[in-house]
């Protein structure tokens, strides 16, 4: 993981036990789960997504759409809830998104969105959970 110190921390022994295998892949491994996999992908109620590692709120149902990725898609993230770094694996320069309170490898985010922001943060619904706002 980076280097840098986050809010909520685990030994990899902890975050194995937290995490389930394809979590603990995608998010402490920086692995990508299979398109069109997540049940997530297909969620439509008004409430919160959040980091599965720490809890933390990172998008709003308002701010999904369908890509036509088969990965849940956001044009904007709660603020303050993501980080990005620079991800050069697969021989491609993207933009990796982070969970900013427990460094969580969430995503990436591409330039190709809706507007308002033009963006599409593309994030892998194992590293999310969702709760429905109260009726």
């Amino acid at each position: 993981m980076d280097a840098k110190t986050y809010p909520v921390t685990h030994t990899e022994a902890e975050w194995r036990e937290i995490l389930t295998p394809e979590q603990y892949e995608v998010m402490r491994g920086h692995g990508t789960e299979r398109p069109g996999s997540c049940a997530l992908l297909h969620e439509k109620r008004p409430g919160t997504f959040s980091c599965v590692g720490c809890g933390q709120p990172l998008f709003v149902a308002k701010t999904k759409f369908e890509s036509g990725t088969g990965w849940p898609s956001f044009d904007t993230p709660v603020k303050g809830a993501v980080e990005m770094s620079e991800d050069r694996s697969y021989g491609m320069v993207r933009t990796e998104v982070h969970c900013s309170r427990c460094g969580s490898h969430l995503g990436h985010v591409f330039p190709d969105g809706p507007p308002p922001t033009g963006l599409r943060y593309c994030i892998n619904g194992v590293a999310l959970t969702f709760e429905p706002e109260a009726a």
